[in-house]
């Protein structure tokens, strides 16, 4: 084995909660370096969360152009040009790439760009990408390598060579007819955004319903202005097996409650979730135990079963949202500077970018049943939102749930325009522990979606006495 570097922080992996502590360790003083496999600044910026919600504004774009008379407009005819809208897409992830390469020149930080896997105690030997190999040690070790999406144990499914985000993300045609396996949060997204792009689109989900995690009239309301788009929606599938070429033509053998039948289609498109990418790179040699998903066993302060070793970020078993491995990396920065910060507790919103997006942060009514929380809920349909009215959407709805016997709010969804905006409101009252009449009583700016707010919270039932 070559000699070691040694490195007072070692990160492997360039993932939002790596590089933020990438950044400040080496703006502190410490020698540390990022090893990163392929993605400057991690998954998000690059195929995940910012590409994606690119494509989905220009479908977005797409469709207000289809549905330009109801808006007094006058035009011609259009088209989608796949390559002009991947070449935006390209765009901004080159300029992000730029930022994050900037910012590690800035902080100081060593950007290692190459596979890292563990060969003893805190000690990585990275193969190059540009070729040769390094290996390095660190006094602190931090392991953010993420997860990717998992591809089932259909037969024939691997072999069909089916998209992922990221083979999606990068098509320069419009698959004629895209097949979805997935209702969850990146199945629906690309699910809608290619129907308005022009591709028929066909989802299969295993569950009975879409969206499994939400409330069930929250995933029928998706289900609905999925459908009043033309898009079909099988539920309660089980996929057989898949025969053909993605990209060529595919058919699906799929199982329902009517018997088997077979789904045919031109493209596959596999969104069925995540595995971590734990596997092969030596964790066992670090003393680094995983739990029985595959995902790094920590404790409530991000800190694995190897000393001076840390996980964070989706590898970590964290909520797979960007903002959730953010805030890892606050724990971690503020644990190591003496103080006691704890993932126990945290109130992580989340949205899908549906067009209208839903949002929710806190209990969903589902889940207050399921913990024996009582509680008193309002619903409010977004039509009620006079701001829907001016923009022509009035699809969804806000609900919100407090506690029975008092004036906590414990929850909140939302569907409907700018959701992941309004939220953010709520979710600021509730980190405030302000009682539901501060945004039941507040002045709100007419005529805008938080506006909902004082309607919704008006229509709370009374506390039980």
């Amino acid at each position: 084995m070559s000699q070691s570097e040694r490195y007072e922080a070692l990160v492997l992996g360039s993932g939002e909660g790596g590089k933020y502590l990438a950044w400040h360790l080496a703006k502190s003083g410490r020698r540390t370096a990022v090893v990163e496999r392929k993605w400057v600044g991690g998954s998000c910026p690059n195929i995940n969360c910012l590409p994606s919600k690119n494509e989905i504004w220009s479908a977005k774009v797409a469709d207000l152009v289809h549905h330009a008379a109801k808006f007094g407009m006058v035009t011609g005819a259009s088209a989608i040009d796949m390559a002009r809208m991947r070449q935006r897409k390209r765009d901004m992830v080159a300029g992000l790439v730029e930022m994050h390469l900037e910012r590690y020149r800035a902080s100081g930080a060593e950007l290692i760009m190459g596979a890292g896997r563990f060969v003893g105690p805190k000690t990585l030997e990275v193969r190059l990408n540009d070729g040769g190999t390094r290996v390095l040690a660190g006094e602190r070790v931090f392991l953010n390598v993420g997860t990717r999406a998992t591809i089932p144990a259909i037969p024939g499914l691997a072999e069909a060579g089916p998209l992922t985000h990221i083979e999606v993300l990068e098509l320069d045609r419009l698959p004629e007819h895209l097949v979805v396996l997935g209702g969850g949060y990146v199945g629906l997204e690309f699910t809608q955004a290619y129907r308005r792009f022009g591709s028929r689109v066909t989802v299969i989900q295993h569950g009975p319903q879409l969206l499994g995690r939400e409330d069930a009239d929250v995933a029928e309301e998706i289900r609905r202005f999925l459908v009043a788009e033309s898009i079909e929606v099988v539920l309660e599938a089980d996929v057989l097996r898949a025969e053909g070429q993605s990209g060529e033509g595919v058919r699906l053998h799929v199982r329902t409650a009517g018997g088997e039948h077979t789904i045919t289609g031109s493209d596959i498109l596999v969104a069925t979730g995540r595995t971590p990418n734990t596997a092969g790179i030596g964790l066992e040699v670090a003393g680094v135990e995983l739990d029985a998903r595959g995902y790094i066993r920590v404790n409530d302060r991000l800190e694995t079963t190897a000393p001076d070793v840390w996980a964070l970020g989706e590898c970590a078993g964290s909520p797979q949202f960007t903002h959730v491995s953010f805030d890892d990396f606050r724990i971690i920065r503020d644990n190591l500077a003496g103080g006691s910060r704890s993932t126990r507790g945290r109130l992580a919103p989340f949205c899908l970018f549906t067009d209208p997006p839903l949002a929710r942060v806190g209990l969903s009514e589902g889940e207050a049943r399921q913990r024996g929380i009582a509680v008193r809920v309002a619903r409010l349909a977004i039509s009620g939102v006079l701001r829907t009215r001016t923009i022509g959407e009035t699809a969804g709805f806000m609900k919100v749930l407090v506690e029975a016997a008092g004036d906590r709010i414990l929850g909140f969804t939302m569907i409907g325009p700018e959701a992941g905006e309004v939220i953010a409101v709520v979710q600021t009252a509730m980190l405030g522990g302000l009682p539901f009449t501060v945004l039941r009583d507040a002045i709100l700016t007419h005529p805008t979606m938080a506006e909902g707010l004082n309607a919704l919270f008006a229509a709370l039932p009374a506390a039980p006495r």
